[in-house]
């Protein structure tokens, strides 16, 4: 039964803009909420299963997104001592590519750096980055144009040998893109978290040093799964550019990576479902409440929504729905009465 759950999830997200018909916000409601599904999936990989807090999520993110739009704009910048490197842009989709291994190499780097003192250390260290890589943004507008914003970033264009190429312009078709990348991403954690590497992830979260007693490499377990977790918020940022097709420093606000942190953790963090469940809930919730209330009162409610759902579910919607149906008794077996005996 909990397989047929993703199955039938994804199939009413296929048929969903066929339900609501040609409307553009709703539809641009879904795909950045997609996006940032996209993102909280990556961040349940170190927060749900192997306990990692990171808080500095969204500098993956914006990586992958100013990767993404230079590679695929070309730009020129002058690195003195008579250094200067001139890039000629390149298609959208190695864009892609080269955001999530970017994003994927700077994972590597903070974990190697930082999963030697976990903890507050690590938050710590990834709030850091992301402040950094934000400063650098912002004031190299030679490269990033700074507050001015990347603009005129090209659509995603698709293309197979012998049939043709399709350029992704229209809001149905990067609908359609995002869930196929969110699907993957999905399918990519499924397999990582019932590998005997995930085992190895949950070990270290419930015990470590039980976990380092039978032979488990914490430092590199943990470092891989912040390069994968990474590479995927990449992934996100370069849909998220070639989507607005514009960007600027405001794409690694710290307000995104509470956005994720909420989704995980309300949806329930370290199960496959919960970033899902909850990028649904608190991404379409906004949308929900924009035509009734006035902005103060939305963030009103979904603060109270919030808190509602950890106290009724301290941990999370789909576990607490599961514990709900574990609970539920069993309809009792019929008792069959013994038939007459017929005297003769």
């Amino acid at each position: 039964m909990s397989r047929l759950l993703p199955l039938a999830l994804l199939a009413a997200l296929v048929a969903l803009p066929l339900a609501l018909g040609p409307s553009p916000y709703l539809l641009n409601a879904l795909i950045v909420t997609g996006i940032l599904t996209i993102g909280a999936l990556s961040l349940n990989l170190l927060l749900g299963f192997t306990g990692q807090l990171s808080l500095g999520h969204i500098a993956f993110f914006g990586i992958g997104a100013y990767v993404s739009a230079l590679t695929s704009l070309g730009f020129e910048v002058d690195l003195g001592f008579g250094y200067r490197i001139v890039h000629e842009p390149w298609p959208a989709a190695v864009g892609f590519g080269l955001a999530t291994l970017a994003a994927g190499a700077c994972g590597w780097l903070i974990g190697r750096l930082s999963f030697r003192v976990r903890g507050a250390y690590f938050v710590i260290v990834t709030i850091s980055f992301a402040e950094v890589v934000r400063l650098v943004a912002l004031n190299w507008v030679e490269l990033t144009q700074g507050p001015l914003a990347l603009t005129g970033i090209p659509a995603i264009t698709l293309g197979l040998p012998g049939i043709g190429t399709w350029t992704l312009r229209t809001k149905l078709q990067n609908y359609y893109l995002v869930l196929a990348v969110g699907t993957l991403c999905w399918l990519v954690v499924a397999r990582l978290v019932g590998s005997r590497f995930g085992r190895a992830m949950r070990g270290l979260k419930e015990n470590e040093s039980l976990a380092l007693s039978v032979g488990i490499n914490a430092t590199r377990t943990l470092t891989v799964a912040a390069v994968i977790s990474a590479a995927m918020a990449g992934a996100a940022g370069s849909l998220y550019a070639h989507y607005l097709r514009i960007i600027d420093p405001d794409v690694f606000a710290f307000t995104t990576t509470v956005s994720m942190v909420i989704m995980v953790v309300a949806g329930g963090k370290g199960t496959l479902m919960g970033p899902v469940v909850g990028g649904l809930i608190f991404g379409l919730l906004p949308v929900a409440l924009r035509p009734v209330m006035a902005p103060e009162a939305q963030w009103i409610v979904y603060g109270l929504v919030l808190i509602v759902i950890l106290f009724v579910m301290p941990r999370g919607i789909v576990p607490g729905l599961a514990d709900l149906v574990r609970r539920r008794p069993a309809r009792p077996a019929p008792v069959l009465e013994p038939s007459p005996v017929v005297q003769r």
